[in-house]
């Protein structure tokens, strides 16, 4: 039998993680509900064992922080990321596992953005944030994400033990994303309600500081990813900055055969210099990522291999 894991990062959620547990145990039965407590000063770690799940504790702060042990220890054939806010519903659980362990795709998202959340969303900014997001990453990704934030998620195991977590905040879902869409792991969405927060519960999230660092994340992954875009577009900026500068000394050079302002020339010159240099950096880092992208690629194909020989033994054991 396939093995389901819930996974629920909670930083001080009392008033909602009893019920969340509960509710995920109700929809999915079969799984182990995981919570892992990221240094709640609350009650938050008692009610969720009184709930019935398994209370680990995260030490280091941070969303990213939290994910990345819950990644690296937990062992299971498909991972449900859920919010311990009890802002999504549990009836979409089941639907979500289901296409992960049929094979249809390596991450599945609950996608809030097409269905209540613009109209559920009391915190200011946050709608236009999320719609900045989503256009960035599918304007400079190329592709057609609805949501990009969404804390509900369906992950295969062989998503999760390849996912390098690098993150340590709320970015982490910005980092997923771009991460399924560059190595070509299948992403399918599914609409899912959402609904606020019941009073008395608290968002972690900070709209100004968080939105800067999910903004940087973009950017600093899309350096990462496709360097030959970023250092082409840096060396474009600087041969225009160039010419710019050039062309009036040249034209006067031509003119008159001197060249009085040598300041000028010494910085056009400077300036399509870092021109050359951005453009073969990014040729040498676009071989560079090509080539993980092979080494990754023959991962996946190493580890498919290797569940493959273990299911083969199980089937013998069980014979």
């Amino acid at each position: 039998m396939k093995k389901v894991a819930v996974l629920i990062p909670c930083y001080n959620e009392e008033k909602t993680v009893r019920k969340v547990v509960e509710d995920y145990r109700r929809v999915l039965p079969e799984a182990d509900i995981y919570v892992y407590d990221n240094n709640s000063t609350d009650r938050t770690a008692e009610l969720a064992r009184e709930a019935g799940a398994i209370v680990r504790r995260e030490y280091r702060q941070g969303k990213g922080n939290v994910i990345r042990s819950m990644f690296r220890q937990i062992d299971a054939d498909c991972y449900l990321m859920i919010d311990g806010d009890d802002t999504y519903p549990a009836e979409n659980a089941p639907e979500m596992v289901r296409i992960i362990l049929d094979g249809e795709a390596d991450m599945v998202n609950g996608d809030r953005l097409s269905s209540t959340y613009f109209t559920e969303n009391k915190r200011p900014f946050h709608n236009t944030g999320n719609r900045l997001v989503r256009g960035l990453i599918n304007r400079l990704f190329s592709t057609d994400v609805r949501d990009i934030m969404t804390g509900y998620r369906a992950f295969s195991r062989g998503f999760v033990k390849t996912f390098p977590v690098l993150s340590r905040g709320f970015e982490i879902e910005t980092e997923m994303t771009i991460h399924a869409v560059d190595k070509n792991f299948l992403i399918r969405e599914i609409p899912v309600g959402y609904r606020d927060r019941p009073e008395g519960s608290v968002s972690k999230l900070n709209t100004y500081s968080d939105g800067a660092k999910v903004l940087c994340t973009i950017f600093r992954l899309y350096k990462d990813y496709k360097p030959f875009a970023f250092f082409g577009a840096a060396a474009l900026i600087f041969l225009i900055a160039a010419l710019l500068l050039f062309l009036p000394v040249g034209i006067e050079f031509l003119r008159t055969g001197l060249v009085p302002r040598f300041p000028t020339l010494i910085v056009s010159v400077t300036l399509g210099l870092c021109a050359l240099l951005s453009f073969v950096a990014g040729v040498i880092l676009d071989v560079v990522v090509k080539k993980h992208r092979q080494l990754f690629e023959l991962m996946l194909t190493l580890m498919e291999e290797g569940n493959c020989r273990a299911g083969q033994a199980d089937q013998k054991a069980d014979r």
